[in-house]
């Protein structure tokens, strides 16, 4: 491939492998586009290409080089993530430090074959949703130059953008992960909180921070994800969460729309109307599109800024603050010093307030699989940006601000490029864990949009077929609590379970209502024929989020093989006959739900 066009991930491995390109070449290549980008804004700190060109010819001699799930690919990281062999300067010269070994992220690429090439810039100490808070200077957005490249991952986003590399890391703590890749039509992955080990980042608001993912498609961003992922004993705030497969867009998916009304675009009617285009793109892909309060959301997000987490911020920086004030960009120093006014019993009524807020969230998801929402209402220039820094900065941040506080996951895929040729895109949002569902529906979309990847007007590469049953993934039929929308389909979700099909028993099965708390019904086995086929739906779950939720099943449930009416045989809920005295036959109603719908209504 030439220097000029851009490659992914799957492209430059699969590549490799063959051996049509060395990952030297690729380095080469990667050079080539930094000096062809011109643009020295977006590095901080860059490798010697004579020093990545060695590492990648040692790294292909390796006999296990091909087995190596990031064989080659040249990675740029933000330089608020210590990576040995550069500064870490947080975008502020005074802070820089040079770190004594990787970040927990970068020893994991590295780890899977990927070569770092260089430190991206950023807004300074990771504050803010522009990319123009750097000493540094600004990154050109590699759509149009006028216009800001979105930060705080500004640098990072760009280098995806521009096909100088394939993959890079940022950080998300109010949407740094997700407003840049929408400004440089690309894929933001911000996972799960503690998904990915925060050891080695410099924090802005550590309760909160998490390192992103930048990637020309979705399957790119989630095999990173997949290899970054996992607990870590170097950070406390690190949370063992099971990262599921990608699986085929589900037979039935609920999508959270905000009521009408609710939506902002800050007179923007180009965004308006293209999240409107985008509500429909999804619905002929077979989602459901459910209204939700959205204003409970804002109010978190209101929290962020204007609440004590500023205090963190704070933190940081004290030190500097009071030894070399001026050395902080001017913005980010008056936002930051706020941080120092808040007393403890402000922060504690903020916790109060966002317990209450997490709550209604949670009622929110109960029939909802995920929100889908603009990654930002609208897009500004440079200019305007330094002109009005601080509102201008918080108006993109509308969508993106309460994820962290409320621990939901989140991916930023493409939707459109308007005719005035600025790009927009959608989010996808949901609770902590359900990461491989986004990414399993939003590769869908985006492939769907037919969309150049990037800036360089490169088409999207074919979506890449999935297993059909991965090897990790397990399916289970239920039929009664656990179906989707009732009481304990929740179990399911928090385990990143994925709904695969709806479907029905053979006609060898009778249903009973039991009498348990939750109700529950009981599907028990009979002789052929003196039974009915009974409604159920099979989810799909890993080996290990299998295992946990067998382990926690309730007598008289059991797990036993279910017969299909087409067939086909599932591991799925059936009851211990002796349980069934005083249980009444609801087997005429065909299934749990019709039942329970006429229950609700006698």
């Amino acid at each position: 491939m030439g220097a000029e066009q851009p490659e992914t991930v799957a492209a430059i491995v699969a590549a490799h492998r063959a051996g049509t390109s060395t990952p030297a070449e690729t380095i080469a290549r990667t050079y080539q586009r930094i000096r062809d980008a011109n643009d020295p804004a977006i590095f901080i700190s860059l490798r010697d290409e004579k020093d990545a060109i060695a590492e990648a010819e040692k790294l292909a001699a390796r006999k296990d080089a091909a087995e190596l799930p990031l064989y080659g690919v040249p990675v740029a990281v933000k330089d608020n993530i210590d990576a040995l062999g550069f500064p870490t300067t947080a975008a502020c010269p005074a802070f820089s430090y040079t770190p004594a070994h990787d970040s927990t992220a970068v020893a994991r690429l590295r780890a899977a074959g990927a070569i770092i090439i260089g430190k991206t810039n950023l807004d300074q100490f990771a504050t803010g949703l522009v990319g123009v808070r750097s000493p540094y200077g600004i990154p050109k957005n590699s759509i149009r130059e006028d216009l800001i490249p979105g930060g705080s991952s500004s640098g990072s986003a760009v280098a995806v953008g521009a096909g100088i590399v394939p993959l890079s890391l940022g950080t998300d703590t109010a949407g740094s992960g997700r407003v840049p890749a929408m400004l440089n039509n690309i894929v933001g992955l911000k996972p799960s909180l503690g998904m990915i080990s925060t050891a080695g980042l410099v924090p802005a608001c550590r309760t909160l921070d998490c390192i992103s993912v930048f990637a020309l498609t979705v399957d790119d961003a989630a095999l990173a994800l997949s290899v970054m992922a996992g607990p870590d004993q170097a950070d406390p705030f690190s949370r063992d969460r099971p990262l599921g497969a990608l699986t085929p867009f589900p037979a039935k998916i609920r999508l959270g729309v905000p009521r009408n009304g609710q939506l902002i675009f800050f007179g923007d009617k180009k965004s308006e109307a293209a999240y409107a285009e985008a509500l429909k793109r999804w619905t002929s892909l077979g989602a459901e599109l459910v209204e939700f309060d959205l204003e409970p959301f804002y109010e978190t997000a209101r929290l962020l800024y204007e609440g004590p987490w500023v205090a963190e911020r704070y933190l940081v920086i004290r030190n500097l603050l009071a030894s070399a004030p001026d050395s902080i960009h001017a913005v980010t120093r008056e936002i930051t010093a706020a941080g120092a006014r808040l007393t403890a019993a402000d922060t504690f009524s903020a916790l109060y307030r966002l317990q209450g807020l997490r709550k209604i969230a949670e009622r929110t998801f109960a029939n909802i699989d995920a929100l889908v929402l603009p990654t930002a209402p609208t897009v500004y220039s440079t200019a305007q940006v330094l002109a009005n820094p601080i509102e201008l900065n918080s108006r993109l941040g509308t969508y993106t601000n309460f994820v962290n506080l409320l621990d939901l996951c989140g991916l930023a895929i493409p939707a459109a490029m308007r005719g005035d040729g600025v790009p927009f895109g959608v989010t996808l949002l949901a609770p902590a864990g359900r990461d491989a569902m986004l990414a399993s529906i939003g590769r869908v979309f985006h492939a769907d949009t037919k969309l150049p990847v990037g800036a360089k007007g490169t088409a999207q590469p074919p979506l890449a077929s999935l297993p059909a049953n991965a090897a990790d993934e397990i399916p289970i039929a239920v039929v009664g609590a656990h179906l989707s929308g009732m009481v304990l389909n929740h179990e399911l979700k928090s385990l990143n379970a994925g709904l695969v099909e709806a479907t029905k028993t053979a006609s060898d099965y009778k249903l009973y209502a039991l009498q348990t708390t939750p109700p529950k019904p009981g599907l028990l086995r009979v002789e052929a024929g003196q039974g009915s086929a009974i409604e159920l739906e099979i989810w799909s779950l890993s080996a290990s989020a299998f295992g946990k939720f067998v382990n926690a099943i309730p007598s008289p449930m059991a797990i036993g093989t279910i017969r299909l009416a087409d067939g086909r045989s599932v591991k799925g809920f059936l009851v211990e006959p002796e349980a069934l005295g005083g249980a009444r036959d609801i087997t005429e109603y065909g299934g749990w739900r019709k039942y329970m719908a006429e229950k609700a209504t006698a």
